[in-house]
Formats: structure tokens, sequence, C-alpha cells
């Protein structure tokens, strides 16, 4: 009998972790060996425990998905991550790939896909969810401001999300370890390269793209 599938399950949310590993449960091939409910911890677990695929949301506290997913796989280039998200626009797919990950579904899939995206991965091919790459990008204008946040670097993307959410430059510094005129610097960035002045176009624009859950 083959080894297990060894996973590690990482969301801020006790009630969907367990109904995870209540699914994975039924699934002889995979074992769920440990949970985190932070990026931080994700990163601890995945060098204490080497699992063979780690199952990861991008909406958590502290340093959050994304970069847990750029921090693991600075460490190994050879690191197994699935996203497990509610969000289903592209430019979350293009960045969690782009940080290292090796495959993308959401929340919203049947509990199948999930089984199904744990052993694809597992046996090293990429997994992304049927149906996630027909968003079209949102125009404004003479501005494609999904092009734009498409480039921007891995900070400026959080500190945008995080502003747009209503956060303030101090709140954003806290939660992104960060120094106060570091992300007040961010903030003018991303406003002069999508050519707006104020908080709330930010957040217009990330109406506009389904950034905000």
């Amino acid at each position: 009998m083959n080894k297990p599938i060894k996973v590690i399950l990482v969301d801020d949310h006790a009630v969907v972790r367990a109904g995870f590993r209540l699914l994975l449960s039924t699934t002889e091939d995979i074992e769920v060996i440990a949970e985190a409910e932070r990026g931080e911890q994700a990163c601890q677990l995945y060098l204490e425990k080497q699992p063979d695929v780690m199952v990861l949301d991008l909406s958590m506290p502290g340093i959050g998905g994304l970069e847990a997913i750029r921090r693991i796989c600075s460490r190994n280039t050879n690191a197994k991550i699935l996203v497990f998200s509610v969000h289903d626009e592209m430019v979350y797919v293009d960045r969690a790939t782009n940080a290292g990950a090796k495959g993308f579904i959401t929340k919203n899939s049947a509990p199948a896909i999930l089984v199904e995206a744990i052993q694809k991965i597992a046996q090293g091919e990429i997994y992304i969810e049927q149906g996630l790459a027909k968003n079209t990008p949102a125009t404004t204008g003479d501005i494609d401001y999904q092009a734009v946040i498409g480039a921007f670097s891995a900070r400026e993307f959080d500190v945008f999300l995080l502003l747009a959410k209503g956060l303030t430059a101090h709140k954003i510094a806290d939660e992104l370890c960060l120094g106060y005129k570091t992300v007040a610097n961010y903030g003018t960035q991303i406003k002069n390269k999508l050519n707006v002045a104020t908080v709330a176009e930010l957040t217009r624009i990330a109406l506009v793209l389904r950034l905000l859950s």
C-alpha cells in the first residue's frame, strides 16, 4: 500500500479546517498531519512537518496567504501548495501561482475537486480549477486596472488591498510589520500608478475588479 499524502491545512477559521479534515478523512490516500490559522504558523509548520501538499487560504491575519507562499517557496522551490480561496478572480490566481503555488481552487467547488487537486499536485502536476480563467479584465477609460494591478510588486498588492478595505496606514503598518512611512510611500505609489487621489477611488477599483470579498 502506498503511503498516504501528508497534508497541512491552513485557514483562520477553525470550523472550515474541521470541515476540510472531515472531508479528507474519508479519503484513504490523504492524511492531515497538522493545521495552522496564520501565515506565520504555516511557514513554521512547513519546515517542521515537510508535508506533501499544503492546502492554504489567502485571506488570513498576519502576513497572509500570499506572503506565506512566497516565504515557503523561497526556501523550498519544490514546495507543493494548493490555494483554496473564496476568491475566483484571475488576479488572485496569477498572484498565487507567481508566488509559487501549484494549484488554485475556490471554496465554492465540489468536495471532490479538493481531493482531486491534492492528488494531482502531490503527483507533481499543476491544478487550476476549470472556469477560473474565464474572468475578463476591467478597464475604465484609458486605464486597464487589471493590468496595472497585475504589475504591482507583492507589497504594493498587499497594501492596495488593505487600503481598499479601509485600513489606515498605521493599521496596515502593524498588519504587515512595516514602518508607517513605508506604507505611506506605497500608498502614494499605488495611487499614482492607478491615477487616483483618494482611498475611496482605490476601493471602487477593487470593487470593480471583484477583489474585495
